[in-house]
């Protein structure tokens, strides 16, 4: 006669298991992981002063591939701001990833518009992530980040076909330009600046053989009217790379720490070709690569291909603490769904939003094993969950990417004792920033714009 035996529940037995094996802790849990991620802080975005304010938008988007009969994505509306921790779902073809290429410049759609910060810098590491670097397999990783960003800007998107001049528009380039300024048709040969206009940028132009004195300033919406759109992005791209790349150095130092910031060991990433990587380290790779000019919107499609348990609770937790804005797309449902506090579902061609009520941003499964509560990344995460519905209300009434002016209230008068004490403080601040790391610019930021507490 058999003996029945009472077998005691799956997640007593984890608990004990990780008492034996604390080692086996992250295979519970994202939190736990012998591997560190960091990523840099994306910087300022000017005119953005809410992290729920929108920095990239489509608007009525509809997109159908050459061969196909319907539509792919049919009149698809959104939004990202600074705070988006975003999850795209949706079945194989349902169109996931067309909708993050159509975000991110790599196709353009034939209904609709795509809206983006002139400033915003955008870190995309696509489904097929290993086509980043597969022209240059023979390059080691610290040659291929040097090769990338030599020029000062991201040749990778310099590649895209938002960027690339067709026949119109070179015919366009060519076509003189009448601005009815009295100075008849000219011809533009190239941006050569850009200042803040109203609630927008204005470029100044130089005409073709002309000298720089006759320049003129003209407003974005005209250059885009007259068909200099390209001309006008090509430029923008070229400002917010600067930006990004201005205080960072392609030196031996900084390409170590980097590498090193995402999982890879120094002497992989300076001596090691990439064909010769595994497809981990390819990964690293690619979103090192991404990375690197400090993007203010990091777009991850299907992040978790070759990535092991331990290098994706480190991933998870430089994701969490990362300042800018998130959208992932993957199949890691424990992934995604612990991240993520909106959800883009898409199913025939439509997608319809949803927003979690903040509490699958814990990192752990529904086994008691994640850290201490109240740590820094946690609060992080709520105050995105928290913001995160507001995004559409504090953009601009829905009347596309323009800057809202600010209204100044009266200004505070101090105490002759409270002006020296600001004074002491702005002086310690300075002498924090000037110890601190080269590329640290939020204190100076603060003293520029007179803060005073």
């Amino acid at each position: 006669m058999l003996l029945s035996k009472s077998w005691p529940e799956p997640e007593l037995i984890c608990v004990r298991f990780v008492k034996k094996r604390p080692e086996g802790k992250a295979y519970y849990s994202l939190d736990v992981s012998s591997v560190s991620f960091k990523f840099p802080s994306p910087g300022l975005l000017t005119g953005v002063k809410s992290a729920t304010r929108s920095i990239i938008k489509m608007t009525n988007v509809t997109y159908t591939y050459p061969t196909a009969t319907k539509p792919s994505l049919y009149n698809i509306t959104t939004s990202l701001s600074l705070s988006s921790r975003v999850a795209i779902i949706g079945g194989n073809g349902a169109g996931k990833s067309t909708l993050v290429k159509l975000l991110t410049g790599e196709m353009v759609p034939q209904e609709g518009r795509v809206e983006k910060h002139p400033n915003l810098r955008v870190g995309y590491m696509a489904q097929q992530s290993l086509h980043h670097v597969q022209m240059n397999l023979e390059k080691t990783p610290s040659q291929y980040l040097q090769w990338r960003y030599s020029s000062g800007t991201d040749k990778e998107v310099a590649m895209k076909d938002t960027r690339l001049l067709s026949e119109v528009d070179r015919k366009q380039l060519e076509t003189p330009v009448d601005l009815g300024d009295g100075r008849g048709p000219r011809r533009i040969e190239a941006l050569v600046g850009r200042q803040k206009w109203k609630k927008s940028f204005q470029y100044e132009t130089k005409w073709a053989n002309l000298m720089p004195k006759f320049n003129t300033m003209i407003s974005r919406e005209t250059l885009v009217e007259k068909g200099f759109s390209k001309l006008v992005q090509d430029f923008d791209d070229a400002e917010s790379a600067r930006e990004g790349l201005g205080y960072r150095e392609l030196d031996v130092a900084s390409i170590e720490k980097h590498f090193e910031d995402v999982g890879l060991d120094k002497e992989i990433a300076m001596n090691n070709e990439i064909g010769g990587l595994s497809g981990g380290q390819k990964v690293k790779v690619v979103i090192a690569a991404a990375m690197w000019p400090k993007p203010h919107l990091l777009i991850l499609d299907e992040p978790t291909n070759y990535l092991d348990r331990e290098s994706l609770g480190a991933l998870a937790t430089a994701i969490k603490e990362f300042r800018g804005g998130v959208c992932l797309i993957s199949h890691d449902a424990q992934f995604v769904s612990q991240l993520s506090n909106e959800e883009w579902h898409i199913e025939a061609g439509r997608m319809v939003k949803r927003t979690s009520n903040g509490s699958n941003m814990n990192l752990s499964l529904p086994l008691d094993l994640s850290s201490r509560p109240g740590s820094s990344a946690v609060s992080l995460a709520s105050s995105a969950v928290s913001s995160a519905a507001n995004t559409d209300a504090e953009d601009n009434n829905g009347e596309g990417m323009e800057f809202k002016s600010v209204k100044k209230g009266k200004k505070k008068k101090y105490t002759r004792a409270q002006l020296k004490e600001r004074e002491v403080r702005r002086r310690l601040r300075y002498l924090e920033w000037l110890n601190s790391p080269k590329g640290s610019v939020h204190i100076f930021h603060r003293l520029l714009i007179g803060s005073a507490d």
